[in-house]
């Protein structure tokens, strides 16, 4: 037996419950892992609260890292006693131990440890579809970034950094402020500045080719405001809430702007997908181009009180959560 969160019913923190459950042993093409430490994410709360549905009963979470202690037949690319690390995959990373398809296991390098591997896994292919995939981000571009001081932003602000772009970043507080401009932010603004009109001074009052929003409901029409002719929202996720019903003469009557949607499930299909995004986001954190920063642990029974600090954005960079 081995303890896990699992939900019941969604609703809010209240509906993680620690139990004991029966994993019994991977079958074909399966493994089993040993936890080491467990990533906590914004979409986490989602699924929690049904906002995005799972069938329930259910455990949640999918990154983790870990051990692998065994493996089922036409299993060739991890075996036992290998150091792993996951951000696909079905829900129940939130578990001490947990049987899952190994297709979606990446041996880690040795110089990333577990903590580190379960703060960025997720967080780190989001950075990394958002600005060499839904947008190709350019040498010189001014860039938009909501929520700059949060796990994605951390991460995202430093690899824009890199690729020679100049971020603007929005925040909170001014302790998040201070810790943006330290990863990568050429320029943070908080959410309570004109930040139309700062982006448009700073722009020459061209505007942003790019807005990269996880806020959602309560950001739109700013970051609308912020974007350039033919400029893209990229607004990938919803933490005021979700957006709904967009006019779209409100795109035309700002020159021909673009909106997306997009999800990490779409631009990592398959094991060669994987590989490419974890190959390039390796790369970048082993050369000292990104600095993952861990911003609180919570024991892994603690899940609730985790999930309440996180949507109260009472955390700053990444979070995880230690069986």
């Amino acid at each position: 037996m081995i303890r896990a969160i699992q939900v019941k019913e969604f609703g809010g923190p209240e509906v993680l419950k620690w139990v004991e459950i029966d994993l019994g042993e991977p079958g074909p093409g399966e493994a089993r892992i040993v936890h080491k430490a467990v990533g906590l994410n914004f979409i986490d709360t989602y699924r929690r609260s049904g906002l995005y549905p799972i069938d329930l009963p259910s455990g949640l979470g999918t990154e983790a890292s870990g051990i692998v202690t065994s493996v089922g037949p036409d299993v060739h690319h991890v075996a036992p006693g290998d150091r792993v690390a996951y951000a696909m995959g079905p829900q129940g990373s939130y578990s001490e131990e947990r049987i899952m398809p190994a297709k979606w296991l990446v041996k880690l390098p040795e110089d990333i440890n577990d903590e580190i591997a379960a703060s960025m896994m997720l967080k780190g292919l989001t950075s990394w579809y958002l600005l060499r995939q839904t947008y190709s981000v350019q040498p010189g571009e001014w860039i938009l970034l909501y929520a700059a001081a949060g796990g994605v932003g951390l991460i995202a602000a430093q690899w824009a950094r890199k690729l020679g772009a100049h971020v603007i970043g929005v925040v909170s507080t001014e302790e998040k402020r201070q810790l943006a401009l330290n990863h990568g932010c050429e320029t943070v603004l908080l959410a309570t500045d004109d930040i139309v009109t700062k982006v448009r001074n700073l722009t020459g009052g061209e505007g942003v080719p790019v807005v990269y929003d996880p806020v959602g409901k309560d950001t739109l029409i700013t970051s609308l405001d912020c974007l350039r002719p033919r400029g893209l929202l990229v607004s990938f996720g919803n933490a005021s809430g979700p957006v709904e019903g967009l006019n779209l003469l409100e795109l035309a009557k700002r020159d021909s702007l673009y909106v997306t949607r997009p999800g990490l499930w779409t631009y990592v299909k398959n094991r060669e997908d994987l590989e490419a995004g974890c190959a390039d986001l390796f790369k970048q954190v082993l050369g000292g181009h990104i600095d993952i920063k861990i911003g609180q642990r919570f024991d892994l029974c603690d899940a609730a009180d985790a999930h309440r600090a996180l949507t109260s954005r009472r955390t700053i960079g990444s979070s995880v959560l230690l069986p």
